[in-house]
């Protein structure tokens, strides 16, 4: 099994920053994907930024620029550094990772943590 523990969200005024973590723990062999996900009532969980094993990075359009990931391999940490935050980034933000083990991958989500953005 594998925990994951985020930490990081809050309140913050539009144009300012918080950073995002979530620290992954229990049987871990090999990490491949990193991600970060958000969703906000009503709507589906969308992707908004992810990292590979090969520290390839892709963000969700509307974040590019503002956003960045990052990862600690030694740590088996994942990072979410958001600048420029506006009032539509307000949602529950997920990580979300992928551990191989014996050639299987699986895929574990964080609790979620509250971030939002006042105008």
């Amino acid at each position: 099994q594998v925990q994951l523990v985020e930490s990081g969200g809050g309140l913050v005024q539009a144009g300012g920053s918080l950073k995002l973590s979530c620290a992954a723990s229990g049987r871990i062999f090999s990490i491949n994907a990193m991600d970060w996900y958000r969703q906000v009532p009503g709507k589906q969980r969308e992707l908004v930024a992810a990292s590979t094993a090969g520290g390839s990075t892709n963000y969700a359009d509307s974040v590019k620029g503002r956003f960045t990931i990052s990862r600690d391999n030694a740590k088996n940490t994942v990072y979410l550094q958001m600048n420029s935050l506006k009032p539509e980034d307000t949602a529950v933000y997920y990580c979300n990772v992928v551990v191989r083990v014996g050639g299987v991958s699986y895929s574990y989500w964080g609790q979620g943590t509250q971030v939002t953005v006042s105008s």
